[in-house]
């Protein structure tokens, strides 16, 4: 049913900017997503070939090592998975990241403080219009790509599809 709802989202976003990036071909579908920090780059991947590569990724203001803690300010690195979509977002649509995992929880248990959560891979602000831009690493530790790429990349991955966070 997402499905649906999110090709009616990125067809409107494809009308309403025909510039666009490429269209999600009959078929395609992640089922791997892998992200390098160091790089800034997300590969989305189908059958082992990479389908899709966006580069200029923003982190968080902190974006080297693992997320620990609530309000640390980075990524997450690891296996998680992108387990839901959200079309309400504050941003530009959202892939909800699985953080925090159990070692996560525990790792920030045992020194009594949170590991946080509400990792997404996003949008830009809904404030700005559809084009624009913030600039640097903004994020409290989400991965954000331009509106353009998270619309072709939210009509390609399904719910539950693996994601590698690569430091």
């Amino acid at each position: 049913m997402r499905f649906l709802a999110s090709a009616s989202l990125f067809l409107a976003s494809l009308i309403a900017n025909p510039t666009s990036a490429q269209q999600a071909r009959a078929g395609e579908r992640a089922d791997l997503v892998v992200v390098d920090k160091s790089e800034r780059t997300l590969w989305v991947y189908q059958g082992g070939k990479a389908i899709r590569t966006y580069r200029g990724l923003q982190f968080g203001d902190a974006p080297q090592g693992h997320k620990r803690f609530q309000g640390d300010e980075k990524t997450p690195e690891g296996r998680y998975t992108l387990d839901y979509a959200n079309p309400q977002s504050s941003y530009y649509l959202s892939l909800h990241v699985s953080y925090p995992n159990a070692q996560d929880r525990a790792y920030a248990r045992a020194r009594g403080r949170s590991a946080g959560g509400d990792i997404f891979i996003h949008g830009q602000p809904n404030a700005l219009s559809f084009d624009d831009r913030v600039e640097g690493d903004w994020t409290d530790g989400c991965i954000a790509l331009s509106n353009r790429e998270i619309a072709e990349l939210w009509s390609l991955v399904p719910d539950g599809t693996p994601i590698d966070i690569r430091p």
